[in-house]
């Protein structure tokens, strides 16, 4: 019996929840983000981590999808070492490794530049997971 049969909450089920939960700019916000995410990349896959937050993985974490009251907070594993032509990073710049884009309402999603970001973030998980394996 696999999880969809045993009715488990499976991470995409808990990602579906926190969309409907949230009922505002925010949840169609982070519904958006996901579906940028899965047209970037359709291999990527989904788990729920850190008492509920939504992960998008692919050869190791991808991004992450947090929601607070005024943003929501689409933070990059490995941002510091993405480039980043477009200029989507405006949060967590200070760090050495992660980088994030925090979304308020109202604003405009970028979306063309958002999936490159998504699709180098992947390339970059690809190439240091093979250099691994060497």
């Amino acid at each position: 019996m696999d999880e969809a049969e045993s009715g488990a909450d499976t991470p995409s089920r808990l990602i579906d929840g926190r969309i409907a939960e949230l009922a505002d700019w925010r949840g169609e916000t982070l519904a958006r983000l996901r579906a940028l995410i899965k047209e970037a990349d359709p291999d990527v896959t989904e788990e729920w981590k850190w008492r509920g937050v939504p992960v998008w993985e692919h050869d190791g974490i991808v991004c992450t999808g947090e929601t607070y009251k005024a943003v929501v907070k689409m933070t990059f594993a490995r941002g510091a070492s993405l480039e980043d032509p477009a200029g989507l990073f405006n949060s967590s710049l200070e760090g050495n490794t992660r980088r994030a884009i925090d979304f308020r309402e109202g604003e405009a999603i970028r979306e063309d530049a958002l999936k490159a970001l998504v699709r180098a973030a992947v390339a970059l998980n690809r190439s240091s997971r093979a250099k691994k394996r060497k």
